[in-house]
């Protein structure tokens, strides 16, 4: 990502922290939308897990400009989601369901360069949770 990327991603969530949970909620309805054969794989209850979402995102937003630090993170994170039944494909479903609360949260602010630049960010943190978890498979079938 470029340094004018990152900033684009940390100011546009700043503009989404105060509708934080809103806006976490929003998304699992579309994600739910999207794809409700998704909705078996979330255990916890949907306020919990909404809450949770904001948090993990604002940890990775804040660590863009360091992801290298991120990445065992999110390694570890993507096994994780692989043992919850989470399939590659889904990454592309949950990226849909990111964008389009970011577009109905920020309005107008949700510029073509503030969506290509968040495209650019889920792309990185969704390839490195993938990663983790086609790294965890082979250890997985071993076992």
């Amino acid at each position: 990502m470029s340094p004018e990327q990152i900033a684009l991603v940390k100011s546009s969530f700043e503009q989404v922290r105060p509708i934080a949970q809103q806006a976490a909620e929003l998304f699992y309805d579309r994600l739910f939308e999207l794809d409700p054969e998704l909705k078996p794989l979330f255990k916890r209850d949907i306020k919990e897990q909404a809450r949770m979402l904001m948090s993990v995102l604002s940890v990775a937003v804040a660590s863009l400009d360091r992801i290298d630090t991120l990445l065992p993170t999110l390694h570890d994170m993507g096994a994780r989601h692989a043992g919850y039944g989470v399939k590659e494909e889904h990454y592309a479903t949950v990226g849909q369901a990111l964008l389009w609360t970011l577009g109905y949260g920020l309005g107008g602010a949700f510029t073509p360069a503030v969506k290509e630049a968040w495209t650019v960010a889920y792309s990185a943190l969704a390839g490195a949770m993938m990663y983790g978890a086609r790294r965890a498979e082979p250890m997985k079938q071993a076992a």
